[in-house]
């Protein structure tokens, strides 16, 4: 089957396409799309078709109370009323059937489940969400790490250590969420505030993608890296002053050019 490319602005979605879209039969092609799904309508018929219409109300109110309502923060809130309904039902086999859903929307909703699940401790957490970091739709890999972000804050020294053993997995998405979980300035989220200060402390996961093969890697790793110079320039020119002499590879010097784009300017 041929992969849609999806419109390139959201007037250009065909109708079709569109009610495809919120009533979960597919999943979204590019950002115009992801941008252009009503998840409360999503939600609507999610619930309707899997005879939960009684979760819908409460939901709602969820994002009714949000004082910024966007893409990002409707997601989450969708996520975490979810998560309060199924806790209070005892209702894990709906979170099944969301993970394993064909619009990514839902299984972004399914992240944030993850993330506010107080009763699991870090190594809980990062386990249950890597199948989500290797998602194969953007929105999912993207969400996922952002879902999960501030519980790795909270436990950054363990967070690192069972970070690094991803490193080496065959998934370049699994490996991505590596580094972009723990940017130290991230998109769309807050700062990390220690590895802003403690870039060193990363060296764990830094290291072993230094001449990743995966451009979507090393693209995130020059990232980290140019995130970190903007309060540890020091830090960030001896890092890559090393790996020069000591990869000498054609991935390890587009991720240093990356790295210090914002230095070299």
């Amino acid at each position: 089957m041929t992969k849609r490319k999806g419109a390139r602005s959201t007037k250009d979605i065909p109708k079709s396409i569109l009610e495809q879209l919120n009533s979960g039969e597919i999943e979204t092609a590019n950002l115009v799309e992801w941008l252009a799904v009503d998840q409360r309508l999503l939600l609507g018929n999610l619930l309707e078709q899997n005879g939960r219409t009684d979760y819908l109300k409460p939901v709602l109110a969820k994002i009714d109370e949000l004082k910024k309502q966007t893409v990002n923060t409707i997601n989450e809130a969708i996520g975490t009323g979810i998560f309060e309904l199924i806790t209070q039902h005892s209702d894990e086999g709906f979170l099944i059937i969301m993970s394993k859903h064909s619009a990514d929307l839902v299984r972004c909703w399914v992240t944030y489940t993850i993330g506010k699940n107080e009763s699991l401790n870090i190594t809980e957490t990062l386990e249950n969400i890597k199948p989500f970091s290797a998602d194969k739709h953007f929105g999912v890999r993207e969400i996922c790490w952002m879902a999960v972000r501030p519980k790795i804050v909270q436990n950054l020294t363990k967070s690192i250590e069972i970070l690094s053993a991803w490193t080496t997995n065959e998934d370049e998405n699994i490996r991505r969420f590596v580094t972009e979980a723990t940017r130290p300035r991230g998109v769309w989220c807050e700062h990390i505030e220690e590895l802003k200060r403690n870039p060193q402390l990363a060296l764990p996961i830094l290291e072993p993608l230094k001449s990743d093969q995966s451009k979507y890697v090393q693209d995130s790793v020059g990232n980290w890296l140019n995130d970190a110079s903007k309060t540890q320039p020091g830090f960030v020119r001896e890092l890559c002053k090393r790996w020069e002499i000591e990869s000498n590879t054609k991935e390890t010097k587009y991720i240093i050019k990356k790295a210090l784009r914002t230095l070299n300017k």
